[in-house]
């Protein structure tokens, strides 16, 4: 990244993105977080991410024999189960340090650096595409959704998990208070580029609810959308397939 691209640092020298989501701050803030990333993940979910994670693989359905696309696979943690279940999976990711950590852990995957908006793979080369906390990241994500769309196979299926609108009024404000209060002093405490989770507490609560984004999904060109809340709706779990 030359100098011009570097994202906005603060006193500290590290990078934070601001939600204006440029794809250069985007890969510089998730290169500052990789190691303590999958850490952080675990802890300020207060474990669910695992459950969400569950359920994401489960709504793929995929088998041996298939291939599958995981967009901001980060370090892997979200290929791993396919892999396991004898999935041909590749990690895709925007930022070569998250995919750094992920090469050393698991050297059977395949990793690959790709911008979402301009994957480098071929129309109708996967049967299954996934994309867990990513899509949010993307400042022009109806386009993401398009090339989503175009290397997935006729008849293959795209998964997105992602934060999202708890549907309950009483618990969005609690949940509000937590995302903006809560999670930037644990992040001092323990990330290595506290501020990134300030940008990640901001970018959660401009995103579109459920149904808007269902309605990308099928301005995208995919069929059969339907989404399912987790948790209260903390996350979603929005999937489409195309014809």
């Amino acid at each position: 990244m030359s100098n011009a691209e570097q994202a906005p640092q603060n006193s500290a020298g590290t990078s934070r993105a601001t939600l204006d989501k440029k794809t250069g701050d985007i890969a510089a803030m998730f290169d500052t977080v990789a190691e303590r990333y999958d850490l952080m993940n675990g802890i300020l979910s207060l474990g669910q991410h695992i459950y969400w994670r569950h359920q994401a693989v489960a709504a793929v359905d995929a088998k041996p024999g298939m291939k599958v696309l995981d967009v901001a696979a980060g370090t892997g943690t979200s290929s791993e189960p396919f892999a396991d279940a004898g999935v041909e999976v590749i990690a895709a990711d925007l930022s070569e340090g998250m995919l750094a950590v992920g090469r050393k852990r698991r050297p059977d995957i395949s990793f690959v650096q790709a911008d979402v908006t301009a994957l480098p793979f071929a129309d109708n080369e996967f049967d299954a595409v996934t994309m867990s906390y990513g899509l949010r990241n993307v400042a022009d994500y109806p386009k993401a959704l398009s090339e989503l769309y175009r290397v997935t196979k006729p008849g293959g299926r795209v998964v997105v998990l992602e934060f999202s609108t708890p549907t309950n009024p009483l618990f969005a404000t609690v949940y509000k208070e937590y995302l903006m209060k809560a999670i930037p002093p644990v992040a001092r405490k323990i990330a290595s580029n506290p501020e990134s989770y300030e940008y990640l507490a901001e970018s959660i609560m401009t995103w579109p609810n459920q149904q808007e984004l269902a309605e990308h999904f099928k301005a995208a060109g995919f069929k059969n959308v339907q989404y399912r809340n987790l948790t209260g709706g903390i996350v979603a779990i929005h999937r489409g397939f195309k014809a």
